[in-house]
């Protein structure tokens, strides 16, 4: 039974909730262990350094596996494929559980981000095959919910865990939902039949040579300092070197690429490209800085840092619901405007926050950022994929998903330097002006008196969460004119309209896409 046939695929709502069971847990797992990781570093008796490779196995594995999904269902079977990496990902989280020490754990993370790369593109591309052009976008709104569940939720989660139970079951918890998913997918979703395309292996390993150094580079610059080391630079030339090799193969190969060259012909996907990066930068660097921001800064505990983050989550979930069925009557590219313009004011909001500000901004801004996140991510998804070609699914999809996933790395590796780099250059403005002999000092207490070793070290601390909290209003200023100076973009969309409704008084609508 081909996947293509709408009107012929029965249990549409099980295959629907059985792979976004696969993709909440694949979701979350990006995000849920960061809280945990303090935990792990007792446990499993390791370094800060050695403990960052929990998350940097992860992230790297994921981004060399994405590309490859396109021809591993080409190959094998969209079905088979599903199946094999809800397998591998549910064994990996039960190992991560399991390990005893950072070699078992970083081991577990690499299998789990190789099974676990497939997960987002194969359901997105499940979807879109097994909806009518009418339903994608209720579709799409799904499948967003499953996608944006993880950054917003998995730190509260993730929290609640570590304190309530233990940091194993931060893995553990994978295990029933892996089950479920893999129950639903086996019983109710249709084999697709596979095309027996031969793996282009130099295309596939200059562009996942390309991707794993990146990642690196972006992982690993803040620790060691960026270009001041020499892992760094080689990473950097490398990543340039081998994608160079990729590009000039792609565009000179003869035959299939592994890179298909249609998917560039399309205007619509490859903007869609361009936003999915711009959204993967705004998104994740938000969602990076805050938890910092409200304990580091603010002393907020993990789990109430997680309560006061949630309410996002549910600006999300409103945002998701409406935009499936606005998608029908409204421009997509005027909803996304929309989007970016709440994001706009969310983080306009948040460049006014302070240091004894209550925690009403961060709900309202973060609702409000939720909102928009909704707004922007299931029309985007929806314009994306409206003028491909439904062969070109299989391909697309990973590449849509590579692309966010490489705009939350950058963007988050922008904002860290950022927030570095701008915490140490307020600290040396405001230190100027403490001397003994200030007049400013004279009228407060001795305890704060920079003239005595204790009073010096009270007003250190002091300038330095007042020079954090300039350097993270610094980043939030950053996001909100790279939002702005995206809206523009939104020309270059084709426009959507509804068709006229169809002679037979079918109320199904399709979209056609005007040049």
């Amino acid at each position: 039974m081909s996947l293509g046939d709408h009107r012929l695929i029965p249990h549409r709502g099980m295959i629907t909730i059985s792979i976004m069971l696969a993709t909440i847990m694949q979701a979350l797992d990006t995000t849920i262990a960061n809280v945990a990781l303090p935990h792990m570093q007792g446990a499993l008796q390791s370094s800060q350094d050695q403990i960052s490779w929990v998350l940097t196995s992860y992230i790297v594995a994921a981004a060399i596996a994405t590309p490859l999904t396109g021809w591993l269902c080409s190959a094998f079977g969209r079905r088979r494929v599903f199946l094999i990496a809800v397998a591998g990902f549910t064994v990996a989280s039960a190992l991560c559980g399991m390990a005893d020490n950072i070699l078992e754990i970083v081991a577990a993370r690499l299998l789990q981000g190789l099974f676990g790369a497939a997960l987002v593109p194969l359901s997105q591309a499940v979807l879109l095959d097994i909806n009518p052009k009418e339903k994608i976008g209720q579709a799409m709104a799904i499948w967003g919910a499953g996608i944006m569940i993880g950054p917003i939720l998995g730190p509260m989660l993730g929290g609640w865990l570590t304190e309530n139970a233990s940091w194993r079951w931060v893995f553990y918890i994978n295990l029933p939902v892996g089950v479920l998913a893999f129950y639903g997918i086996a019983r109710f979703l249709p084999e697709s039949r596979p095309a027996g395309i031969k793996l282009d292996l130099f295309g596939f390993a200059t562009l996942s040579l390309s991707i794993g150094l990146l990642q690196m580079f972006l992982d690993r610059g803040e620790q060691l300092d960026w270009f001041d080391s020499m892992e760094i630079r080689i990473e950097a030339i490398g990543c340039l070197i081998a994608f160079a090799f990729f590009v000039a193969h792609t565009f000179t190969a003869i035959g299939t690429s592994f890179f298909d060259r249609r998917l560039l012909k399309d205007a619509n996907f490859v903007t869609g490209l361009l936003f999915a990066f711009i959204v993967g930068m705004v998104l994740y660097a938000t969602m990076a800085l805050l938890p910092t921001l409200l304990q580091g800064l603010l002393g907020y505990p993990v789990v109430y840092t997680g309560m006061v983050m949630a309410p996002r989550g549910v600006g999300t979930m409103v945002a998701m619901l409406m935009v499936g069925r606005l998608l029908h009557y409204v421009d997509a590219r005027a909803i996304m405007a929309l989007g970016f313009t709440l994001t706009a004011i969310a983080l306009w909001m948040m460049t006014g926050m302070t240091l004894d500000m209550s925690s009403r901004i961060i709900i309202v801004s973060g609702v409000i950022q939720g909102l928009g996140i909704g707004f922007t991510f299931v029309p985007l998804s929806a314009v994306a994929f409206a003028t491909l070609n439904p062969e070109l699914r299989n391909d697309g999809t990973p590449i849509f998903s590579l692309l966010r996933n490489i705009g939350s790395s950058v963007g988050i590796s922008i904002v860290q330097a950022m927030l570095t780099s701008g915490t140490a250059r307020a600290h040396s403005e405001l230190a100027s002006d403490i001397t003994a002999g200030n007049l400013g000092f004279q009228s407060l207490p001795a305890m704060v008196d920079p003239a005595s070793q204790g009073g010096l070290a009270l007003v250190n601390t002091l300038v330095d969460r007042q020079a954090a909290m300039m350097a993270y209003l610094d980043d939030f200023r950053f996001m909100l004119a790279l939002t702005v100076v995206s809206l523009p973009l939104l020309l270059l969309i084709r426009k959507a309209r509804p068709a006229p409704k169809k002679p037979d008084g079918d109320a199904e609508m399709d979209m056609v896409h005007e040049v």
